[in-house]
């Protein structure tokens, strides 16, 4: 392995990481909506004039790929003048699903003449955030419908200038929330992000001032030649060889009708590995499909995982990857597919689809699958009391897979997905709904010698007329366990109306409530790691 002056590795690291954090907090302080704020659904990453990815904040993994893959696709496109900030969404160019706004910014470095009277600008690199916004159009509230293609999902942004000279574009700013049912949230989110980005230009240019752009360009060299470095070192310390596995998503319609994901690795003593997922199902009429983006993003976040040490999140990082994604199946979906649901449930099944493959190469390090699903709830509609429209939306924590070093976690958000709840004091004050129960489930089984995390019950009242979507996976097909372990259990999903009666409802499901109706939903458990011990003895976890 090349040698690497630990100290400057570790002081540039934490130098770039900090401007990408430094960003988050600003778009996090700043938002509107509770999903931002709140739930912290958003990524910031900054890159250098080639497009490189020099950090990303610890945000969302599902983000982990998809920016350096969109801002690749917008570079050679567009003009990067100072002032300019570009906003785009579609899935083409590196986007994940619609109501993920990227703002993209260029950073220029001034330069002043002796007299000060003359300045030169010169690009350094550049900034962008991605944000989740609860509500960008489409057929229904929280733009995260049971779609068919994509123009049913909402307003497909390609790269427009939101910013020109610094002054932002008020005409592409009202179109942007003429499109949405929550207009307020939206301007106030999309100003959060070009604020965000503002604080990434502002750090960017001092850092490459205070050290000058050389040095700035030697660190940087040097900080994603270690992550590369790092990630063949993790890789190489695997058994070469070919690892394959297959996972399926919940049926379309029925269970004739059910998505396969197939995945075989290749691993070489080298160091490098090629994530293969030709075979997996043709792109579905759903809106389970895959973008390239997604795909990779997952591939990227497993690998990243098995890297022992703390190392920074960088364009090396991806080095060693490479990643066969057949355009028009399930994991690359075409240009006019439904996307909605692969960022958050299909990104989940490939990642347990590539730890069910690695766990052949590395048992003792593999955890078993978790709730594999991010449960997306989203509930819109008319808010009498405040007098305005509203949109919900939530993914909701549930059970984590059980390791061969312990218990897996209850109540957490799991792999690709790295927010925050909404907590109920900031639910009940910013919409009609009510909480009426949120617990962690008592009904997960003790599963393995390590027994899997258990899920959550989230019950929620309508305090008005409303459209409730659900988007979910693993109600009839539970997570896996390994090495012995048993499966997890799976989510539950039930409609309590306002007179009592109850009904069980799918894993995907589109309705209209009215005022004393309750969703109530119970997310899946994590898989089991091993025999569980003898009946005869002692049973319990410690």
């Amino acid at each position: 392995m090349r040698k690497f002056d630990p100290a400057n590795v570790q002081v540039w690291g934490h130098l770039l990481a900090a401007i990408a954090e430094e960003m988050g907090a600003t778009l996090e302080r700043t938002a509107y909506s509770p999903n931002i704020k709140e739930r912290l659904d958003h990524s910031c990453a900054i890159f250098d004039t080639r497009g490189r990815l020099l950090a990303q904040a610890a945000h969302i993994p599902v983000h982990l790929g998809a920016m350096p893959l969109m801002l690749r696709a917008l570079m050679p496109r567009l003009e990067w003048r100072p002032g300019t900030m570009w906003l785009c969404n579609e899935p083409r160019s590196g986007g994940t699903h619609l109501p993920d706004l990227t703002l993209v910014a260029p950073v220029h470095s001034i330069q002043r003449s002796s007299s000060g009277k003359r300045e030169q600008r010169t690009r350094v690199g550049f900034v962008a955030s991605r944000a989740h916004h609860a509500d960008v159009g489409g057929i229904s509230p929280g733009s995260l419908p049971l779609s068919t293609e994509l123009f049913q999902e909402g307003l497909i942004i390609s790269p427009v200038r939101l910013l020109r000279s610094g002054t932002v574009q008020e005409e592409i700013l009202e179109l942007v929330c003429a499109n949405s049912r929550t207009p307020d949230e939206r301007r106030g989110d999309l100003q959060a992000q070009i604020a965000s980005n503002f604080t990434g230009i502002a750090r960017f240019r001092t850092l490459v001032d205070r050290h000058g752009r050389a040095e700035f360009e030697r660190s940087c060299d040097q900080s994603i030649a270690y992550s590369a470095a790092m990630v063949r070192s993790a890789l190489a310390g695997l058994p070469a060889g070919d690892y394959s596995a297959q996972d399926v998503m919940e049926g379309e319609t029925t269970q004739e009708n059910v998505p396969v994901i197939k995945v075989q690795i290749t691993v070489r003593a080298s160091g490098d590995a090629i994530f293969d997922f030709t075979g997996s199902s043709a792109q579905t009429r759903t809106c389970l499909n895959a973008t390239e983006a997604i795909t990779r993003s997952a591939c990227y976040y497993v690998v990243r995982c098995l890297v022992d040490e703390e190392i920074p999140t960088n364009e090396g990082c991806f080095e060693a990857i490479s990643v066969i994604a057949p355009e028009g199946t399930i994991t690359n979906g075409g240009p006019t597919s439904a996307v909605a649901g692969g960022n958050v449930e299909t990104s989940q099944r490939i990642v347990d689809t590539i730890l069910k493959a690695l766990a052949k190469a590395a048992p003792d390090r593999v955890p078993a699958a978790s709730q594999g699903t991010m449960n997306n709830l989203t509930i819109g509609g008319w808010d009498a009391e405040r007098r305005r429209t509203f949109a919900y939306y939530e993914t909701i924590a549930g059970g984590a897979g059980a390791s061969p070093s312990g218990d897996g976690f209850s109540a957490i958000h799991c792999h690709m997905t790295n927010t925050r709840n909404t907590p109920v004091e900031s639910l009940e004050s910013h919409y009609p709904l009510r909480v009426k129960e949120y617990s962690v489930r008592r009904d997960c089984p003790k599963n393995g010698l390590y027994s899997g995390g258990a899920g959550v019950v989230r019950r929620i009242e309508l305090l008005g007329n409303c459209t409730v979507s659900l988007l979910a996976e693993r109600r009839t097909t539970a997570p896996w366990g390994l090495a012995g372990g048993s499966a997890g259990a799976v989510g539950a999903d039930t409609w309590v109306s306002h007179s009592g009666d109850s009904e069980t409802l799918p894993a995907r499901f589109t309705r209209d409530g009215v005022s004393g109706d309750e969703i109530e939903i119970k997310t899946p458990g994590g898989g089991g790691w091993g025999e569980p011990p003898s009946s005869k003895g002692d049973v319990s976890n410690t």
